[in-house]
C-alpha cells in the first residue's frame, strides 16, 4: 500500500462516503463523531464489530457508560490534548474492543473524532499516519455541520430566554415554538441552575456544553448561560422527579470536579411542572434556592430543590410580615438578652438541637459538649423563654424565628 501518497485527497459528497473511504484504506470499521460524541457518519461493516459500536449506531450517540470509561481510562483526555492518534485498549465492561482514535481540529478546538475499530488486526505505523491525514481531510465536512449546529443553537437559546421571561403567552404557542426547533415537549419539567464562582470563560462553556450533551442520565430540553449561571430545562422521566434531579445535580458537579477541576458549583432547581407556561415560575424558584444557599451556607448545602426547602420557602413572606410589625417573638427576645448578658449560647443550642432533629447525642457532638450539659441548657431555655418543650407548635415557632433573624441579617 506504499503507493498511496494521500489516500484522502479529493472531494467527497458526504461524510458517509468519506467514512467508507477511510474504512477501505485502513481495512477496519470507522465511525466519525462530533465533539460531544454524537454519531455523524459511519462506514459499513461486516460481522466483526463490538457492542459499543452497535449501540452507538443504534442510538446515534456514544453510550454514556462508554464515555465515562474512556475518560477514566485516559483516552478522551489524551484526544483533547493531542493531534496524534491514540490507541485505546479493550474495555470489556462496556463492550469496547481495541480501537485507534484521532481528533479532528479547527485551530485549537476539537470539533470531532474518528474512531477505527481494529478487527483482528493492528494498524501499522504507516496506517496511523494515514489516520492523521484522514482527520485533516474530514475537517471541512465536520466544520460545515458545526456551523449549522451553532446557528440552530442561537435560535434555541433565544427561544429559551423568551420562555424564562414569559414572553410567549399560551401553552399552544410554546409547544409550537418547541416543535419548530425540533424539541419534543415532555410530560414534566423543571428549571435547573448551576452557579459557578466566577463568570464563565469560553473554555468553561465548552466543557459544560460537553458534559450536558453527553449525559444520558436525564433529558435536557434546553440550556443557556448567563454570566456565571448555567440554566437548564430538564425533563425527569419517572414518578420520582426530585430524586432524579438531585442525582443529576450531584453527578454533574462531581464530573466538573473530576474531569475539569472546577469546584464550588452551587445548584438549585425550581418546581416540577407540567404546563410550559410555568417555566418562568420554576426559574424564579431555582434562583430563590440559590439565594437562600448564599445566606444559609452549610445549613442547606445538600438541598437542591425548591420543594425540598421546607420552612425556608416562606422566609420572604414572613420577613415582610415581620417588617410590617405584625408579629414578634418574646421568647426569642428573652433568650437573646440572656445570651448577651451571660455570654452564653442558648439560641445557638436550640437551633442546633432542631437542626439535628432533636437528637441529643448528635446535637451534643455538633456543639462539642456533654449530653448532660445539653440537657441543662434545654432546661434553662424552657425556663427563660417560658417555652413548653413538649409543645411542637411553640418549638417550631421559635425555630422559625431564629432562622428568620439570620435571613434578615443577610437581606
Amino acid at each position: 500500500m506504499s503507493h498511496y501518497n494521500d489516500p484522502f485527497r479529493g472531494e467527497f459528497d458526504s461524510l458517509e462516503e468519506f467514512a467508507d473511504r477511510v474504512s477501505d484504506v485502513l481495512r477496519c470499521p470507522v465511525t466519525i463523531e462530533d465533539a460531544n460524541h454524537r454519531l455523524i457518519a459511519y462506514s459499513a461493516h461486516d460481522d466483526h464489530t463490538d457492542p459499543a459500536r452497535t449501540a452507538t449506531i443504534i442510538s446515534r450517540r456514544v453510550p454514556e457508560k462508554v464515555i465515562n470509561s474512556l475518560w477514566k481510562q485516559g483516552a478522551i483526555p489524551a484526544l483533547l490534548k493531542s493531534r496524534e492518534p491514540v490507541r485505546v485498549p479493550p474495555i470489556e465492561g462496556v463492550g469496547l474492543g481495541s480501537r485507534v482514535a484521532v481528533s479532528i481540529w479547527k485551530n485549537d478546538e476539537v470539533i470531532g473524532f474518528i474512531w477505527v475499530l481494529e478487527t483482528n488486526r493492528t494498524l501499522s505505523p504507516e496506517e496511523m499516519e494515514w489516520l492523521k491525514l484522514a482527520a485533516k481531510a474530514a475537517k471541512n465536512k465536520v466544520l460545515q455541520l458545526y456551523m449549522r449546529k451553532n446557528k440552530k443553537e442561537e435560535r434555541v437559546q433565544e427561544l429559551f430566554w423568551k420562555l424564562l421571561t414569559s414572553h410567549i403567552a399560551t401553552e399552544d404557542e410554546i409547544r409550537a415554538h418547541l416543535a419548530a426547533v425540533q424539541i419534543t415537549a415532555a410530560p414534566q419539567f423543571a428549571v435547573v441552575v448551576f452557579r459557578f464562582a466566577a463568570d464563565l470563560t469560553t473554555e468553561m462553556e465548552r466543557q459544560i456544553s460537553y458534559l450536558l450533551q453527553t449525559t444520558q442520565q436525564l433529558p435536557l430540553l434546553l440550556y443557556t448561560t448567563d454570566r456565571r449561571n448555567v440554566i437548564l430545562l430538564a425533563a425527569p422521566k419517572t414518578d420520582q422527579p426530585l430524586k432524579e434531579l438531585n442525582e443529576f445535580i450531584e453527578s454533574f458537579s462531581a464530573k466538573m470536579k473530576e474531569r475539569f477541576h472546577i469546584h464550588d458549583v452551587q445548584s438549585g432547581f425550581g418546581g416540577v411542572y407540567e404546563s410550559y407556561r410555568l417555566i418562568e415560575k420554576s426559574y424564579r424558584e431555582a434562583l430563590a434556592v440559590l439565594a437562600l444557599k448564599e445566606k444559609f451556607g452549610n445549613e442547606i448545602k445538600t438541598v437542591y430543590g425548591y420543594a425540598q426547602l421546607g420552612i425556608y420557602q416562606f422566609f420572604d413572606f414572613l420577613l415582610e410580615k415581620k417588617r410590617q410589625g405584625e408579629w414578634a417573638n418574646p421568647a426569642l427576645a428573652k433568650l437573646h438578652i440572656y445570651d448577651k448578658k451571660h455570654h452564653s449560647d442558648l439560641v445557638k443550642t436550640f437551633e442546633t438541637f432542631f437542626d439535628h432533629n432533636e437528637n441529643v447525642q448528635e446535637t451534643a457532638d455538633a456543639l462539642n459538649i456533654h449530653p448532660n450539659t445539653l440537657a441543662y441548657r434545654l432546661k434553662r431555655i424552657a425556663d427563660i423563654a417560658e417555652l413548653d418543650l413538649n409543645d411542637m407548635n411553640q418549638k417550631i415557632k421559635l425555630y422559625i424565628d431564629i432562622k428568620l433573624a439570620k435571613y434578615e441579617a443577610h437581606s
